[in-house]
């Protein structure tokens, strides 16, 4: 079985995120979950399903759905696995300290509209951004002085970020324009721009910033070194300097679409959904079927023909598709 802290309680890592989830984020639906968990939604239902057997979860009169407290679930879980297998009774009673690990991550939920919280460890940080651009319902600026960003880096982001920008939730964001110089990272930034986000890049930056509905932000311990940690505030105060401080970046940066024809080399790769949508381009006629077969709206569609079109140099649809098939595209 793979899984994470929980699994030698008989727990999966699918069901252990998903418990975890609802810790964080009590009274909440399972609309969506498996976006933000990066789970099949048939896994996720599963998981969900189990969980409640277990009494682990519990849904109130509105459809909310809240996790039992960590003491209950670890005692639950505990007399369950010694029950069943008492050959492992010395290791599973050594699991109980996982009710403190459980309840310092509940404590850490409910951030005080006054207060700063501390995050220090990367896991706890990593589920928290996920969280907090699950729940966005406006807005997420961003200020990442990234020079690269990995295969892993996109796929955990594109879920996410895609989800967010079909919810209208509007996205911006400052880069470094060195991570202009990396193809597939410029890649997924036409992508996201695409969808309908706004990016900028700035020669240098320091700063690390994160702010979501305008309410919440997140910035670094120390901007120089990320392992110390990160901070979480919702004190109006702090919220509206860092407000203040990202539009002053963004308003001193330069929009992506003026610099990506001279600063990096976009023709020389495609991002993954302006791959697909060459290929529907190449195999049907009407913008609203290929679309359909890529889950988008007809605007995107449009929008990545007209960047295939320009990366390939191509005058028109046929002509692009003539150039595909010459560098071996399609």
């Amino acid at each position: 079985m793979n899984g994470g802290s929980l699994s030698i309680l008989g727990l999966d890592m699918t069901e252990e995120r998903a418990y975890r989830h609802f810790l964080r984020n009590p009274g909440t639906g399972t609309e969506d979950i498996g976006v933000l968990l990066h789970s099949p939604r048939e896994e996720v239902e599963k998981a969900l399903a189990r969980l409640d057997e277990l009494g682990l979860l519990r849904t109130d009169e509105h459809g909310g759905v809240s996790a039992a407290a960590p003491e209950t679930a670890v005692e639950r879980l505990t007399e369950i696995r010694l029950r069943e297998l008492h050959e492992q009774l010395h290791q599973v009673t050594r699991s109980r300290h996982l009710i403190a690990e459980l309840t310092a991550e509940q404590q850490t939920r409910p951030l005080a509209t006054q207060g700063v919280e501390r995050l220090e460890v990367l896991r706890q940080i990593r589920d928290r951004i996920d969280d907090l651009a699950f729940f966005a319902r406006q807005e997420i600026l961003s200020v990442e002085p990234y020079t690269a960003l990995t295969t892993e880096n996109i796929a955990h982001a594109r879920p996410l970020d895609t989800r967010c920008l079909r919810r209208g939730v509007q996205i911006r964001s400052v880069v470094l324009r060195e991570a202009l110089d990396h193809p597939p990272t410029v890649a997924y930034l036409r992508e996201l721009t695409a969808q309908g986000a706004s990016i900028r890049a700035a020669d240098k930056l320091s700063e690390r910033i994160l702010v979501y509905d305008r309410r919440t932000a997140l910035v670094p311990v120390d901007p120089s070194d990320t392992s110390r940690g990160a901070l979480v505030t919702q004190q109006a105060g702090l919220v509206s300097n860092i407000l203040a401080l990202f539009e002053k970046i963004w308003a001193e940066s330069t929009d992506l679409s003026t610099l990506i024809d001279t600063h990096s080399s976009p023709s020389d790769v495609l991002s993954e959904m302006e791959q697909r949508v060459m290929e529907e381009m190449c195999r049907v006629a009407k913008d609203e079927t290929g679309a359909r077969n890529l889950d988008i709206s007809v605007r995107t569609y449009r929008r990545h023909v007209a960047d295939v079109l320009r990366i390939l140099g191509a005058t028109s649809r046929p002509h692009a598709a003539l150039l595909a098939r010459e560098r071996g595209w399609i």
